[in-house]
C-alpha cells in the first residue's frame, strides 16, 4: 500500500511538472536517461520505429494502447503517458482559444486606435469603446469583423446606445 501511495505521488509530481508539454519530448528524455534506443524499443513494443520517432519529435500523439506499453516498459504508473497526452491536447486547445480572444487584427487598421497602444488593447474588456470607434471611423471590412468577433447583437446594442446618447444631447 505504501509503495502505491509513493508511486501515485511520484506520478502526480511528474504530471504537474510536465503538464502541457508533448509527451514525446518526455519520452525522448526518459529514453536517453535510461540509455534505450528508439528502434529496438519500437520493435520490442511491436510498433514501427517511425511511429516512436515521430512521437519523440512531437509529430504524433500517444494512443491509449501505446501508452500502456510505454508505461510498462519505462516503469511508469499505468496511464502516465496518456494523461500527459491529454494535458498536452488541453494546452493546445487553450492556446487556440487565446487566438480567438482577439478579432482578426489583419483586418483592423492600427490608425483607428492612434491614441492607444494597439498591442495592449484588451479586446474583451474594452469592447464598447472598440466597437464605437470602429463604427465611427472604420470601413465596412472592419465593421464586419466587429460583427463577426463580438456578434451582431453586441454591435447593434452599442450602436443603439450611441444613437440614444446622440439624441439626448
Amino acid at each position: 500500500m505504501f509503495i502505491k501511495i509513493c508511486l501515485f505521488l511520484y506520478m502526480e509530481k511528474l504530471i504537474e511538472k510536465f503538464k502541457g508539454i508533448h509527451p514525446g519530448l518526455i519520452l525522448d528524455r526518459e529514453l536517453k536517461k535510461k540509455g534505450i534506443k528508439k528502434g529496438p524499443l519500437a520493435l520490442s513494443l511491436s510498433e514501427y520505429p517511425q511511429t516512436i520517432n515521430d512521437i519523440t519529435k512531437a509529430k504524433r500523439g500517444i494512443t491509449a494502447a501505446l501508452s500502456i506499453k510505454l508505461d510498462k516498459t519505462l516503469g511508469l504508473e499505468e496511464g502516465t503517458m496518456l494523461i500527459l497526452q491529454a494535458y498536452y491536447e488541453i494546452q493546445r486547445q487553450k492556446d487556440k482559444n487565446i487566438v480567438l480572444d482577439k478579432p482578426n487584427l489583419s483586418v483592423i487598421r492600427k490608425i483607428l486606435f492612434w491614441d492607444t497602444d494597439f498591442d495592449k488593447i484588451n479586446w474583451q474588456r474594452q469592447y464598447p469603446s472598440i466597437i464605437r470607434r470602429v463604427l465611427e471611423r472604420g470601413n465596412d471590412e472592419e465593421k464586419n469583423e466587429m460583427a463577426r468577433f463580438y456578434g451582431q447583437d453586441k454591435v447593434e446594442e452599442i450602436k443603439n446606445n450611441q444613437i440614444v446618447q446622440t439624441v439626448k444631447k
